[in-house]
């Protein structure tokens, strides 16, 4: 059974306000925050304390108690960047002459690269969506072509509104994170694909064959919600994979997304362009690709290069 939450604290509850009025936050990360920042007030409750009261010494035994029971560094880390965030808004507000988590290291992160699959298996994966037959097919081609040739992330794709295209249309109108909105260019193929889609999205809409009901939806489906949802279009891709001879553990949305950019980035393409088009707020999450890069060359020296083969048989 679940442990009843605390109370909301008069501190939590402004913090939450801050992060949804002026960070634009949505409503999962403000419940995200809330989560985390509820787990460490039950931990200082114990200790006598409070949750805007706390003192370093506190967060530091807290952080000892997630080490201890086995949680994984990168999730630890999350829960000290809420705790950051919310001592550093009580500070602002002068709720607080101190701000606890100054002194506290991060716990150490191993910085694991992103999940990327080759030009030619991304071939092959459009190549086995092209074999498949009907508005089934069609929509599927359009799904991993826009992927592919956008970088969009599974959300964004499935909310787009009809309106974002148009058969003379070479950009999206993209709205991301934080409501935030960034144009993105469109490829000779995925135009392809989405006119041929276009032409039979009808069978997509609810309602009658002869009468189907009209949607704001680009991908519009017969669920509940009106659209395609994320883990269908996830499930689509890996059994796509299967199709295509991958592995589909190695196949997902989120996959494609990290294909588009490192083999962008490998084909000479700038770090603040590529950032512009993935719609990141800070250039160091994009800087990642450029160790994806690397890591490439390295495997391709290694891999191909006649000195290389000699050392090995050396």
């Amino acid at each position: 059974m679940r442990k009843p939450e605390p109370p909301l604290t008069k501190e939590l509850e402004a913090f939450l306000e801050m992060m949804a009025a002026e960070r634009n936050a949505a409503l999962n990360t403000r419940m995200a925050y809330a989560r985390d920042l509820h787990d460490f007030q039950i931990f200082a409750a114990r200790r006598q304390s409070s949750l805007a009261a706390a003192d370093a010494d506190s967060i530091r035994a807290y952080l000892a108690q997630l080490d201890g029971a086995g949680m994984a560094p990168r999730t630890a880390a999350r829960r000290l960047s809420a705790l950051r965030q919310f001592y550093r808004f009580l500070a602002a507000e002068g709720w607080r002459k101190d701000d606890p988590t100054v002194a506290i290291d991060a716990p150490k992160l191993g910085r694991p690269l992103p999940k990327v699959l080759s030009e030619e298996e991304v071939t092959r994966l459009i190549e086995a969506a092209l074999k498949l037959p009907g508005a089934e097919g069609a929509r599927l081609v359009t799904i991993a072509e826009l992927l592919y040739a956008t970088g969009l992330r599974v959300s964004e794709l499935v909310s787009l509104p009809l309106a974002a295209v148009t058969r003379e249309q070479r950009v999206l109108l993209v709205r991301g994170k934080g409501g935030k909105e960034r144009m993105v260019p469109l490829s000779e193929p995925a135009l392809d694909a989405l006119k041929t889609y276009l032409e039979r999205r009808h069978e997509f809409l609810q309602g009658p064959p002869d009468r189907p009901a009209p949607s704001p939806w680009l991908f519009a489906s017969r669920g509940k919600s009106g659209h395609l949802t994320r883990v269908r279009v996830a499930q689509l891709l890996k059994d796509l994979a299967v199709k295509a001879g991958i592995d589909p553990k190695r196949v997902s949305p989120h996959v494609l997304r990290h294909a588009f950019a490192s083999h962008l980035l490998g084909h000479g393409a700038d770090l603040r362009s590529l950032q512009k088009l993935l719609g990141h707020a800070d250039i160091s999450t994009t800087q990642i690709y450029t160790h994806v890069a690397g890591e490439r060359r390295q495997a391709l020296v290694r891999d191909h290069h006649p000195l290389s083969k000699a050392r090995k048989r050396g």
